[in-house]
């Protein structure tokens, strides 16, 4: 009879001890599971952050190879997410079958690191191969088509392997919390480490280690990845295949919404970031910022959905899509503001342009990013996998550059389309009662600011007009007229690139080698400007003239600076200055680089050793080739840099000056494919030729010591003033990552780097002179000039403020004079003085006369100022 209650209480008690024991079990699972994804978290993230330096490295390699004109930039772009798409859609099934995804992601980072340590040499060997089979003139399509596949093929095991990656992470998540609801947040701390990656790329790896060492050190983040998951993988053990049979995604809709999605989204990208680049520095940490600022958005909009824990539905979708399209409105307009921002936190410097592009993209991109989340999960939620999600996606956004900027921005201008990309997410809205109220904010405020004209980036100074603009898909390009009628040319809103005030400044740039050449007839201009310098060159007798324009808005705008055109107008071809010289099979006397601004994102790449070697084989026999700097944009570092460069290329460099003005100052760097010094009397025959003489004496060469004074040095002069330290090559781009200190430059006094070259390079006469009769007696002479030069260029740098009329005179003419007494040749300060004397005959005879006794006394072996005394006031000079 006791036996039942016993019976009963030893069941209760079985029940009881497997209850405890199933808790303890449940809790050591819950610590296992809160561990592996503890740990897996590093690897999701360093995935990301890989993936994103590896996108920065191979696009700015292939721009080297195919140029930075927007068909090219395109292709690139569009080749890229080809292959993540691709990837994708290729590995989905096997990721979700497989019984071990650790082991299948450890061999896609394997993968990938393998290709991007082959990349180092396959990615410039490919580049090298193709920019002769495009040839200098491709059209669109083929330079497209090029751009595409390139990095289709030469990227595509890397590409397809990344496409792989978030579909094997989300999955190895899952098993490792035991729950389905994780794509958000995989997706969200992936995009935290590219944005990690974004900012270590471009401001500490690149810099210091080049291309090579960052291919390098990304190569290693993919063996922590490969390896940590693989120690991982052992721990779990192995994980239950999916039993699920694979299935296409059940709602078309939700198809095309990921496809538009991901074109809108980066539609919106490309747009900004033409949009920012007429109010910010332009430079490549500008671009880096503006990344940055739009991947933290998209890492904080799929975490924040992750943890709402919030479920697919359609209207949560439907919130995301007009949330999307508000916050994109909202971006369009901050955008007339952008200007006045970037001027407030001017004195952050790269700090200020980050934070304007958090307020550019933050918002917008917090949305596009929960957006995703939500839809790659309900894709997930159907097929077990994220891959299909991540293909259609990407698929969206590998067409998305070509349709913003061939399509939209041509079309509507940047601002505007905008507004449409706004609403395009409106489109996407799924049907149903509450959808006209959620789009009902959105479209109206899209409509109103449509109705408005679009707001202009370009500023026009007070009582200026803006008299045409250009705008496409790579700039926007601008004529603009000061208030004292002055017309020059400005593109993205602040670079100036020459006007009407610079004609003759122009003019001697082309004139300098030209006149160095002892009898040129092929002379090729890279980059044109305003046209003056090609028209220049186009004077010259017996040359004909061809030029090389990056930015086709420019060359549209030439008529208002060319006007009337010359008679034998120059043939421009639009094309990229790289890819042209490296596809080009002509031979050229003489190559004439203009003056490219180095902080400007893709000018330094017209400043390294390799492309300067591509121009000297380009050179024909007895060739010159003149590389324009402009001094008052550069800094000292990024000088010595390229001139270090020039001369591993040129080693009979020489650097020469353009005018002695110190408020724009310019240096050209002068190498001859041959060697040899410079034939003085050949020099001196052209001058003597009345057809070349009466075109280059308004521009102020009469005499070959015009000329010849504009020296400021010769190869060891050079390099004594370049010294050890790097060069600026296409694997260590030293310049373009010095852009900050080169933006820096542009506060400084315009003078201070001429003033420091002047004063650290010491010409010799030997280095510039063959020996002969003349030799001597011309170098003697040479060296008077060259110090009256100096003077002078530090008497101008002195003057106090900005004087005018009697002041100018006073504070200028000391310095003058002090130039005339030690070269009586030196007209720069000779005619200044002069015009001076004979201003101050109407209102101060007396002063006159004082100036013109110093004037004869400090050159008294010219005439002018002894007859005017005589003329004047009837007095010899005492």
């Amino acid at each position: 009879m006791q036996s039942e209650p016993n019976s009963t209480a030893i069941a209760s008690a079985g029940r009881f001890a497997r209850a405890v024991q199933d808790q303890v079990t449940s809790a050591h699972t819950r610590q296992g599971a809160s561990r592996a994804q503890a740990l897996l978290l590093p690897i999701v993230t360093a995935s990301g952050f890989a993936g994103l330096g590896y996108e920065i490295v191979w696009t700015r390699q292939l721009s080297l190879a195919l140029g930075t004109e927007m068909m090219a930039v395109l292709g690139v772009i569009a080749g890229f997410f080809g292959g993540l798409a691709l990837g994708a859609f290729a590995l989905d099934r096997p990721i979700r079958r497989s019984r071990s995804p650790w082991r299948v992601y450890a061999t896609l980072e394997a993968v990938i690191a393998v290709w991007g340590l082959i990349s180092v040499w396959l990615l410039p060997s490919a580049g090298r191969a193709l920019s002769p089979l495009l040839g200098t003139e491709p059209s669109p399509a083929l330079l497209w088509a090029g751009s595409l596949a390139l990095p289709t093929l030469v990227l595509l095991p890397a590409a397809m392997a990344m496409g792989g990656t978030l579909a094997a992470l989300e999955r190895m998540m899952r098993d490792a919390r035991g729950e389905a609801r994780v794509t958000a947040g995989v997706y969200g701390a992936n995009t935290a480490g590219a944005l990690a990656g974004t900012l270590a790329s471009t401001f500490l790896l690149i810099p210091a280690l080049g291309f090579s060492g960052t291919l390098l050190c990304l190569a290693g983040v993919n063996a922590f990845c490969a390896l940590g998951a693989l120690v991982l993988g052992s721990a779990a053990g192995k994980a239950a295949a999916e039993e699920r049979r694979p299935e296409r995604i059940r709602d078309l809709r939700l198809t095309i919404t990921l496809f538009a999605t991901g074109l809108l989204g980066l539609s919106f990208e490309v747009i900004v970031v033409r949009l920012a680049a007429q109010v910010m520095e332009d430079t490549v940490y500008t671009f880096a910022g503006l990344l940055a600022a739009y991947l933290l958005g998209t890492a904080v909009g799929g975490l924040l959905w992750q943890r709402s824990g919030r479920d697919a539905q359609d209207g949560n979708l439907r919130g995301l899509l007009a949330a999307t399209s508000f916050a994109c409105i909202a971006t369009a307009v901050l955008v007339p503001y952008a200007r006045r921002l970037v001027e407030t936190v001017a004195s952050a410097e790269i700090f200020g342009e980050l934070a304007v592009a958090v307020a550019l993209f933050l918002v917008p991109a917090t949305a596009m990013g929960a957006l995703f989340g939500l839809l790659a999960q309900r894709v997930s939620d159907q097929r077990g996998s994220v891959g299909s999600a991540v293909g259609v996606n990407s698929l969206g956004a590998c067409v998305a550059p070509l349709v913003a900027a061939q399509f939209l921005i041509p079309a509507l201008g940047a601002w505007t389309a905008l507004l449409a990309v706004a609403l395009g997410y409106l489109l996407l809205l799924p049907p149903g009662r509450s959808a006209l109220p959620w789009s009902a904010a959105p479209a109206i405020s899209a409509l109103v600011l449509w109705l408005n004209p679009a707001p202009s980036l370009t500023r026009v100074p007070p009582g200026g007009a803006l008299l045409a603009v250009r705008e496409g898909p790579m700039a926007t390009a601008s004529v603009v007229d000061d208030a004292a009628g002055t017309r020059y040319l400005e593109v993205n809103g602040h670079f100036r690139m020459g006007g009407t005030s610079s004609v003759r400044s122009d003019y001697r740039q082309a004139m300098l080698p030209l006149l160095l050449h002892t009898a040129p007839h092929q002379a090729l201009f890279l980059g044109i400007g305003t046209g003056a310098t090609v028209v220049g060159g186009s004077q010259m007798p017996h040359v004909s003239v061809r030029g090389v324009e990056l930015s086709r808005e420019v060359v549209e705008l030439l008529p208002w600076f060319v006007n009337p055109p010359p008679a034998s107008a120059p043939r421009v071809t639009v094309a990229d200055a790289r890819r042209y010289v490296a596809a080009d099979t002509s031979q050229h006397d003489v190559i004439i680089a203009d003056l490219f601004h180095p902080a400007l994102d893709g000018s330094g790449a017209l400043y390294t050793v390799e492309h300067f070697g591509a121009v000297k084989r380009r050179l024909a026999p007895g060739g010159i080739f003149c590389q324009w700097l402009p001094l008052y944009q550069l800094d000292l570092p990024s000088l010595r840099a390229i001139v270090r460069g020039f001369l591993d290329v040129y080693p009979d460099g020489s650097a020469w000056l353009n005018h002695y003005s110190i408020r724009t100052p310019m240096l050209a760097l002068i190498g001859t494919r041959d060697g040899g010094h410079l034939d003085t009397e050949a020099l001196a025959a052209r001058l003597r030729d009345p057809a070349i003489g009466s075109v280059v004496r308004p521009l102020g060469f009469e005499a070959p010591i015009d000329l010849l004074g504009q020296y400021l040095g010769g190869p060891h002069a050079l390099s004594a003033f370049a010294g050890e330290g790097p060069r600026n090559t296409d694997d260590y781009p030293f310049v373009t990552f010095d852009a900050r200190r080169n933006v820096r430059a542009l506060t400084a006094a315009p003078w201070s780097l001429l003033l420091a070259v002047t004063k650290d390079i010491q010409p010799d006469s030997n280095e510039l002179l063959a020996r002969g009769a003349e030799h001597d007696a011309l170098g003697a002479r040479l060296d008077a000039y060259w110090a009256a030069r100096n003077r002078f260029l530090e008497a101008g740098a002195s003057l106090p403020g900005d004087p005018r009329g009697t002041a100018l005179i006073e504070a200028a003419s000391p310095g003058l004079i002090d130039a005339l007494r030690l070269s009586a040749e030196f007209d720069p300060a000779y005619g200044p003085l002069m015009g001076m004397a004979r201003s101050l005959i109407g209102s101060d005879r007396a002063a006159a006369a004082r100036l013109l006794r110093k004037i004869n006394q400090a050159a008294p072996s010219r005439g002018e100022a002894r007859d005017l005394l005589l003329r004047e006031f009837g007095l010899r000079n005492e």
